[in-house]
Formats: C-alpha cells, structure tokens, sequence
C-alpha cells in the first residue's frame, strides 16, 4: 500500500490532500474498476483513471481540458448540468444519477454517475471527482444512440405532439396537414422505430434518448433533426 498510496499522492494530490481517507478512497476505485475524472470548477478534466478512458471505448484519446459535460449524452446533459451547478454553488455536497449517459467515442452507455465537491482549507470548491460505474446489462439493452439526423423537421414536431397527447386533430391544425397526412407520417415513424402503436413509439424514443431528461413538453433534441 505505501507504494500505491505514493503514486495516488503523485496522481491525484487534490484528492488525497483533502482527506486522510484519500488514498484508501482511489485503492477501492482502483480495484472496482469505476471510471474516476477529476473536474476543475470549471468542469474541465484535470485527470482520468484508465478504467474511465476504458468505458469511453475506441480510439483512445487524451480526455484533459475536455469540458465533462460535452462527454455527456445529449439527452441528460442539461439535466446533468444542473446537478454539477448544484455542486459549484454549495447547494449539495453530492450527486448520484442512475441511467446517466456518455458517449465520448463510441455508441452511449448508461450507468450511474456520481459527482462529489471537494473542499480546500479555506471551505471553497477545490475540486469534483466524477465516478462513473456502467450498468453490467447485455449491449443489446443499451439503446441510446449518438447523435444522429434520423428525424425531419415534420416528423419531430409530430413526435413531440404525440409525445404530449395532442389530439390528431388538433395537431394536424397546428401543423397545417390533413389528419391522413399526420397518420401518414405516424405510420413511416412506426416502421423506422420498429414499433407496433403510438405508445410504443413514445417509449422507444425516450428510450433511446431523442428527448431531453427533465423537460416539459417533450422536446427533440437538435442533434436528431434534419435542418
């Protein structure tokens, strides 16, 4: 252990500085196999263990100076940052979020993710320490998927319409079509999702992170949208 404690001193001194419990904290992360990112006040990346850049898949790229939250699946990151801002202005000292998202370099893959404030001397925001921990479930359950134009315009505003409850009717007026037009593009969004009704069409794209966690209405996120 002493050697191992000298090398997390090295490592991560804001960590091990800040408590007496510092080095036994990393040790147990170390052999856990949780990712660990260390965040400025700026929520830029100081440092990584391997395992984090392990869980962020191929190529391998140097993660430091990366605004963490850009590492973030778009569909949780808005709601993620209100949780770190939670941390930076000391209305919690702690976060953990189930489902939470990343894709850094590959297809996202959900998991927890915890955000812990760490204190200098004087009581100011020192640092974060971020652990991520990716749900063990089989790859074919993990159905977010990077950012991609799957949707048209029309067929976003029709999906957030369903999504919200809007009567056919009334979301055909809205949107100057016919209520065949709007079946019409209904039925071409439930043969691309492979869904057999409306309801399922909902689920499936929540599921798969085309709608921002926390929002009201259902919105779809830019980064889906044909422009």
């Amino acid at each position: 252990m002493p050697e191992q404690g000298c090398a997390f001193s090295q490592q991560y001194p804001a960590l091990v500085g800040a408590s007496e419990y510092g080095e036994l904290f990393l040790s147990i992360v170390e052999r856990t196999g949780v990712g660990l990112a260390v965040l400025n006040p700026q929520l830029r990346i100081q440092q990584t263990n391997e395992a984090l850049l392990e869980h962020c898949g191929q190529p391998r790229f140097d993660l430091h100076g990366f605004d963490f939250s850009e590492l973030l699946h778009p569909s949780v990151r808005q709601h993620m940052r209100r949780q770190f801002e939670r941390l930076l202005t000391g209305r919690s000292g702690r976060f953990v979020e189930h489902l939470a998202a990343l894709w850094a370099t590959r297809t996202a893959f959900t998991g927890s993710l915890t955000g812990m404030a760490v204190q200098g001397d004087a009581g100011q925001l020192k640092t974060i320490v971020v652990l991520v921990a990716p749900d063990k479930g089989e790859d074919d359950r993990r159905v977010l998927i990077s950012p991609n134009k799957i949707l048209t315009e029309i067929n976003a505003k029709i999906l957030e319409g369903v999504a919200t409850g809007v009567p056919t009717v009334q979301l055909a007026a809205k949107l100057y079509l016919s209520r065949q037009g709007i079946e019409y593009h209904v039925s071409n969004m439930l043969r691309q999702f492979k869904v057999p009704n409306r309801a399922a069409l909902v689920s499936k794209a929540y599921s798969m992170g085309l709608f921002g966690v926390g929002s009201w209405p259902p919105k779809v996120l830019s980064e889906y949208v044909r422009r």
